[in-house]
Protein backbone atom coordinates (compact mmCIF):
# COMPACT_ATOMS: atom_id res chain seq x y z
CA UNK A 1 0.00 0.00 0.00
CA UNK A 2 2.86 2.30 0.74
CA UNK A 3 3.94 2.13 -2.54
CA UNK A 4 0.27 3.60 -3.72
CA UNK A 5 0.66 6.70 -1.80
CA UNK A 6 4.38 7.78 -3.35
CA UNK A 7 4.03 10.49 -5.71
CA UNK A 8 4.49 9.54 -9.77
CA UNK A 9 7.70 11.80 -10.46
CA UNK A 10 11.01 11.40 -10.93
CA UNK A 11 11.80 13.29 -8.15
CA UNK A 12 10.98 14.28 -4.50
CA UNK A 13 7.78 16.61 -4.89
CA UNK A 14 8.32 19.78 -2.88
CA UNK A 15 5.17 20.55 -0.38
CA UNK A 16 4.17 24.09 1.07
CA UNK A 17 1.69 23.23 3.83
CA UNK A 18 -0.23 26.78 4.31
CA UNK A 19 -2.55 26.83 7.90
CA UNK A 20 -3.40 29.18 11.39
CA UNK A 21 -3.39 26.54 13.59
CA UNK A 22 0.15 25.17 14.51
CA UNK A 23 -0.77 21.90 15.60
CA UNK A 24 -2.82 20.97 12.59
CA UNK A 25 -0.36 22.40 10.53
CA UNK A 26 2.83 20.99 12.04
CA UNK A 27 0.23 17.55 11.52
CA UNK A 28 -0.02 17.89 7.71
CA UNK A 29 3.61 18.42 7.09
CA UNK A 30 4.25 15.65 9.26
CA UNK A 31 2.38 12.63 6.93
CA UNK A 32 3.36 14.46 4.10
CA UNK A 33 7.36 14.08 4.96
CA UNK A 34 6.63 10.62 6.38
CA UNK A 35 4.34 9.80 2.86
CA UNK A 36 7.74 10.58 0.94
CA UNK A 37 7.30 14.46 0.27
CA UNK A 38 9.96 16.99 1.06
CA UNK A 39 7.78 20.06 2.76
CA UNK A 40 10.13 23.02 1.59
CA UNK A 41 8.08 25.57 3.95
CA UNK A 42 5.13 26.10 6.24
CA UNK A 43 3.19 28.96 6.76
CA UNK A 44 0.48 30.58 9.12
CA UNK A 45 -0.64 33.56 7.76
CA UNK A 46 -1.69 35.06 4.06
CA UNK A 47 1.25 37.62 3.36
CA UNK A 48 3.87 34.62 4.80
CA UNK A 49 2.28 32.25 2.67
CA UNK A 50 3.16 34.30 -0.09
CA UNK A 51 6.77 35.44 0.96
CA UNK A 52 7.69 32.18 1.94
CA UNK A 53 6.15 30.37 -1.56
CA UNK A 54 8.43 33.04 -3.30
CA UNK A 55 11.67 31.32 -1.45
CA UNK A 56 10.97 28.33 -1.19
CA UNK A 57 9.66 27.69 -4.63
CA UNK A 58 7.33 24.65 -3.93
CA UNK A 59 5.92 22.52 -6.36
CA UNK A 60 2.08 21.88 -4.62
CA UNK A 61 0.94 24.28 -2.00
CA UNK A 62 -1.69 22.32 0.22
CA UNK A 63 -3.91 25.70 1.76
CA UNK A 64 -6.24 26.60 3.78
CA UNK A 65 -8.59 29.31 2.91
CA UNK A 66 -9.28 31.02 6.33
CA UNK A 67 -6.08 32.84 6.86
CA UNK A 68 -5.22 35.95 8.87
CA UNK A 69 -3.79 38.86 7.31
CA UNK A 70 -4.74 37.55 3.66
CA UNK A 71 -7.26 35.33 2.58
CA UNK A 72 -6.05 31.91 1.45
CA UNK A 73 -8.40 32.60 -2.39
CA UNK A 74 -5.87 36.21 -2.49
CA UNK A 75 -2.66 33.66 -1.52
CA UNK A 76 -3.77 31.30 -4.44
CA UNK A 77 -4.35 34.15 -6.85
CA UNK A 78 -0.84 35.89 -5.71
CA UNK A 79 1.06 32.44 -5.90
CA UNK A 80 -0.40 30.95 -9.29
CA UNK A 81 0.40 34.52 -10.78
CA UNK A 82 4.44 34.13 -9.84
CA UNK A 83 4.24 30.90 -10.73
CA UNK A 84 1.97 29.17 -13.08
CA UNK A 85 3.21 25.82 -12.79
CA UNK A 86 2.52 25.40 -9.22
CA UNK A 87 -0.64 23.43 -8.02
CA UNK A 88 -2.50 24.15 -5.12
CA UNK A 89 -4.50 21.77 -3.04
CA UNK A 90 -7.34 24.41 -0.45
CA UNK A 91 -7.89 21.63 2.39
CA UNK A 92 -10.09 23.60 4.24
CA UNK A 93 -13.52 23.24 6.79
CA UNK A 94 -15.63 24.59 4.51
CA UNK A 95 -18.12 22.85 1.94
CA UNK A 96 -19.56 25.71 0.79
CA UNK A 97 -20.27 25.82 -2.46
CA UNK A 98 -19.26 29.57 -2.70
CA UNK A 99 -15.96 29.06 -1.13
CA UNK A 100 -15.33 25.59 -3.54
CA UNK A 101 -15.79 28.01 -6.77
CA UNK A 102 -13.92 31.16 -5.73
CA UNK A 103 -10.90 28.75 -4.69
CA UNK A 104 -11.22 27.08 -8.10
CA UNK A 105 -11.35 30.31 -9.98
CA UNK A 106 -8.75 31.79 -8.27
CA UNK A 107 -6.37 28.77 -9.66
CA UNK A 108 -6.63 26.09 -7.26
CA UNK A 109 -5.93 22.40 -8.78
CA UNK A 110 -8.29 20.61 -6.41
CA UNK A 111 -10.20 21.27 -2.94
CA UNK A 112 -10.33 19.06 -0.39
CA UNK A 113 -12.18 18.64 3.41
CA UNK A 114 -10.27 18.73 6.62
CA UNK A 115 -12.44 15.55 7.39
CA UNK A 116 -10.52 13.55 4.58
CA UNK A 117 -8.70 11.10 6.36
CA UNK A 118 -4.69 10.35 6.05
CA UNK A 119 -4.49 8.51 3.41
CA UNK A 120 -7.13 11.00 1.24
CA UNK A 121 -4.81 13.89 1.67
CA UNK A 122 -1.86 11.87 0.86
CA UNK A 123 -3.72 10.67 -2.33
CA UNK A 124 -4.60 14.03 -2.84
CA UNK A 125 -1.55 15.87 -2.72
CA UNK A 126 -0.16 12.76 -4.95
CA UNK A 127 -2.91 13.80 -7.58
CA UNK A 128 -2.41 17.61 -7.78
CA UNK A 129 1.41 16.96 -8.31
CA UNK A 130 0.70 15.33 -11.86
CA UNK A 131 -2.11 17.27 -12.39
CA UNK A 132 -5.12 15.62 -11.59
CA UNK A 133 -8.05 17.82 -10.33
CA UNK A 134 -8.91 16.26 -7.06
CA UNK A 135 -12.05 17.11 -5.31
CA UNK A 136 -14.00 15.68 -2.32
CA UNK A 137 -17.14 13.72 -3.47
CA UNK A 138 -19.82 15.59 -4.81
CA UNK A 139 -18.10 18.49 -5.13
CA UNK A 140 -16.43 17.73 -8.59
CA UNK A 141 -19.83 17.82 -10.42
CA UNK A 142 -20.47 21.27 -9.00
CA UNK A 143 -17.16 22.79 -10.13
CA UNK A 144 -18.01 21.25 -13.54
CA UNK A 145 -21.52 22.43 -13.67
CA UNK A 146 -19.80 25.77 -13.17
CA UNK A 147 -17.31 25.44 -15.80
CA UNK A 148 -20.54 24.77 -18.28
CA UNK A 149 -22.36 27.85 -17.28
CA UNK A 150 -19.48 29.80 -17.55
CA UNK A 151 -19.25 28.61 -21.00
CA UNK A 152 -22.66 29.37 -22.47
CA UNK A 153 -21.79 33.34 -21.05
CA UNK A 154 -22.42 34.67 -24.82
CA UNK A 155 -18.48 35.89 -25.51
CA UNK A 156 -18.01 39.85 -26.79
CA UNK A 157 -17.35 39.28 -30.77
CA UNK A 158 -14.73 40.37 -32.41
CA UNK A 159 -14.17 40.59 -36.43
CA UNK A 160 -10.15 40.15 -35.97
CA UNK A 161 -10.24 37.72 -33.70
CA UNK A 162 -6.89 35.47 -34.26
CA UNK A 163 -7.91 31.68 -35.75
CA UNK A 164 -7.48 29.01 -33.62
CA UNK A 165 -4.45 27.32 -32.58
CA UNK A 166 -4.76 23.98 -34.88
CA UNK A 167 -4.54 20.67 -32.87
CA UNK A 168 -3.65 17.14 -33.44
CA UNK A 169 -6.23 14.94 -33.51
CA UNK A 170 -4.86 13.00 -30.75
CA UNK A 171 -4.69 16.00 -28.64
CA UNK A 172 -8.50 16.84 -29.70
CA UNK A 173 -9.18 13.52 -28.06
CA UNK A 174 -7.15 14.41 -25.11
CA UNK A 175 -8.75 17.65 -24.45
CA UNK A 176 -12.32 15.99 -25.25
CA UNK A 177 -11.69 13.42 -21.99
CA UNK A 178 -9.98 16.46 -19.71
CA UNK A 179 -13.21 18.55 -20.48
CA UNK A 180 -14.97 15.50 -19.31
CA UNK A 181 -13.86 15.64 -16.09
CA UNK A 182 -11.17 12.32 -16.86
CA UNK A 183 -8.29 12.26 -14.25
CA UNK A 184 -4.74 11.53 -16.60
CA UNK A 185 -4.41 8.07 -15.25
CA UNK A 186 -8.01 7.57 -16.69
CA UNK A 187 -7.67 9.56 -19.93
CA UNK A 188 -4.04 6.82 -20.32
CA UNK A 189 -6.09 3.83 -20.15
CA UNK A 190 -8.72 4.92 -22.42
CA UNK A 191 -6.57 5.51 -25.05
CA UNK A 192 -4.48 2.71 -24.31
CA UNK A 193 -1.28 5.29 -23.93
CA UNK A 194 0.80 6.35 -20.84
CA UNK A 195 0.21 8.69 -18.19
CA UNK A 196 3.15 10.76 -19.45
CA UNK A 197 2.28 11.00 -23.03
CA UNK A 198 -0.93 12.57 -21.74
CA UNK A 199 1.00 15.38 -20.12
CA UNK A 200 2.87 15.86 -22.90
CA UNK A 201 -0.35 16.17 -24.59
CA UNK A 202 -1.82 18.57 -22.21
CA UNK A 203 1.20 20.53 -21.73
CA UNK A 204 1.23 20.96 -26.01
CA UNK A 205 -2.01 22.03 -26.23
CA UNK A 206 -1.64 24.36 -23.05
CA UNK A 207 0.95 26.07 -25.16
CA UNK A 208 -0.14 25.98 -28.01
CA UNK A 209 -3.67 27.80 -26.80
CA UNK A 210 -1.59 30.08 -24.82
CA UNK A 211 -3.56 28.65 -21.35
CA UNK A 212 -1.63 28.55 -18.18
CA UNK A 213 -3.59 25.43 -16.50
CA UNK A 214 -5.90 22.83 -16.48
CA UNK A 215 -8.67 25.45 -15.10
CA UNK A 216 -8.59 27.16 -17.93
CA UNK A 217 -8.08 24.31 -20.03
CA UNK A 218 -11.66 23.22 -19.48
CA UNK A 219 -13.56 26.61 -19.64
CA UNK A 220 -11.75 26.21 -23.21
CA UNK A 221 -12.93 22.65 -24.39
CA UNK A 222 -16.24 23.60 -22.73
CA UNK A 223 -16.92 26.47 -24.91
CA UNK A 224 -15.94 24.49 -28.04
CA UNK A 225 -18.56 21.82 -27.29
CA UNK A 226 -16.20 19.25 -26.58
CA UNK A 227 -17.44 18.45 -23.48
CA UNK A 228 -20.14 16.38 -25.18
CA UNK A 229 -20.37 12.65 -25.90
Amino acid sequence: MAGDTQPEQDHTVKVMVVDDHPMWRDAVARDLSEAGYQVVATAGDGPEAVRRARAAMPEVIVLDLNLPGMSGVQVCKDVVADNPALRVLVLSASGEHEDVLEAVKSGATGYLLKSAGRDELVEAVRRTAIGDPVFTPGLAGLVLGEYRRLASDPAPASSDEPEAPRLTDRETEVLRLVAKGLSYKQIAERLVISHRTVQNHVQNTLGKLQLHNRVELVRYAIERGLDGE
